[in-house]
């Protein structure tokens, strides 16, 4: 029986031959990551083991949830962790000035590579199985001990085959169909369980596509999403990556838990309505207008040079609508820096947008950008729970940079052809 690309990683890791579905194992793990939140909890349980980091090159710290500092109380869980890279000498800080959103920031910066085994103390690590390597969220607890160890352990997971088909049409995104995915499936349809992509459409999407539907497979539920490596990825990786590196494939008799078949020709935009990423409608669907109070464009969901790019595309020549308000956020300082050369930030400013330096800021509903009660924004981020970004009784929807961009225009939930 072959092996799926989630059970051959986890083998290679673990230094075995093989492992099945429900195997219990122990991996060492190519890179542990956390952020100004995640960090200090994990110190805690790390300095209880006694030993020093495994790796000082292996250990990636990101200060970006918020930073910059939102008041006292970060300032210092930022401080406990400039401290420790101060004390341990580790080789992959990211200051403010010189950060990005963690998920954006690492595989732009060639710190993530095809077949690596990467924990990170917050959820949406999995981002990087769009490189093919094997990503997952853990613990404060689990990402401390792992940081002395090099190690950690796992339940083999399931995994759900996914084949995308088709070529995406102009205004279908990476977000489409990762919502249209979440949609069919359920917030709970992967839980445990790795999702990987195939098919004919994987060759269509772009890495900022393939980062975006990896961000999300958590909220299905998965322990990890990961894409094929080809001819896109070896792109993507080469002259980024600096070091040696080995891309795993699935066998052709690999066994899946199920197989989805999304057809990317026939998809449309999709925006999720409150308070799930699952509760999706198709934008042409929508029978009556909703008003909106802000947009949000960024995250480590949708933060890259493209995804602005593509809300660039539609603010050119037109303002935002009268009392909303659109927030930008560059995923990365190398993305801020290339949204400044080529125009974007001047299209957004135009356009009566406030754009930000680099920061999870609202996703988490941390700073800049937080509602009052009964107001609604659509947000490029991964989670549209109650409370997420603000008061209980505001709403968030979520949706593409395009869909974002042309409600922001428009004022209510719009279609980018509309604009």
């Amino acid at each position: 029986m072959g092996m799926t690309m989630t059970e051959k990683n986890m083998a290679r890791h673990a230094g075995v031959a093989s492992v099945k579905a429900g195997d219990i194992i122990e991996c060492k793990v190519d890179a542990v990551l956390m952020n100004d939140i995640t960090f200090p909890p994990a110190l805690k349980e790390f300095r209880k083991i006694g030993k020093p980091v495994f790796d000082r090159d292996r250990i990636y710290l990101v200060p970006d949830h918020f930073t910059p500092n939102k008041d006292i109380k970060s300032a210092e869980q930022a401080k406990v962790m400039r401290d420790f890279v101060k004390a341990e000498k580790i080789t992959h800080y990211f200051e403010v000035g010189r950060m990005g959103i963690e998920h954006v920031l690492l595989p732009e910066q060639g710190l993530v590579a095809p077949g690596d085994m990467i924990i990170g103390a917050d959820s949406h690590t999995c981002t990087y199985g769009a490189l093919g390597a094997f990503a997952t969220g853990v613990g404060s607890t689990d990402a401390g001990v792992a940081m002395a160890m090099g190690q950690t352990w796992f339940k083999v997971p399931e995994a759900i085959k996914v084949e995308l088909t088709g070529k995406p049409n102009r205004w279908v995104t990476g977000k489409d169909i990762v919502l249209e995915l979440i949609g069919r499936i359920g917030v709970d349809g992967a839980r445990y369980k790795a999702i990987e992509f195939t098919g004919d459409g994987v060759a269509y999407l772009t890495m900022a596509d393939r980062l975006t539907i990896c961000n999300m497979a958590i909220e299905a539920g998965g322990k990890c999403g990961v894409f094929p490596y080809d001819e896109r990825t070896e792109a993507y990786v080469t002259g980024r990556v600096k070091r040696d590196f080995t891309p795993v494939a699935a066998d052709e008799d690999a066994v899946y838990s199920e197989t989805v078949t999304i057809d990317l020709a026939a998809l449309k935009p999709v925006v999720a309505f409150p308070h799930l990423p699952s509760n999706t409608h198709y934008v042409d669907d929508i029978a009556k207008d909703i008003a909106i109070d802000q947009v949000i464009i960024g995250s480590c969901t949708n933060g890259r040079y493209e995804d602005l790019a593509a809300a660039a595309a539609i603010f050119k020549d037109r303002k935002v609508a009268d009392f909303v308000r659109c927030i930008v956020i560059p995923g990365s300082q190398a993305v801020y820096d290339e949204a400044i050369k080529t125009g974007l930030v001047d299209i957004f400013v135009d356009a009566g947008c406030a754009v930000s330096t680099p920061t999870c800021g609202p996703c988490l509903g941390g700073y800049m950008g937080i509602m009052a009660a009964g107001e609604r924004t659509v947000s490029t981020t991964n989670r549209n729970f109650r409370g997420r970004m603000g008061h209980v009784d505001s709403e968030v929807y979520l949706a593409s940079p395009y869909v974002a961009a042309a409600s922001a225009v428009l004022g209510r939930i719009a279609g980018p052809e509309e604009v």
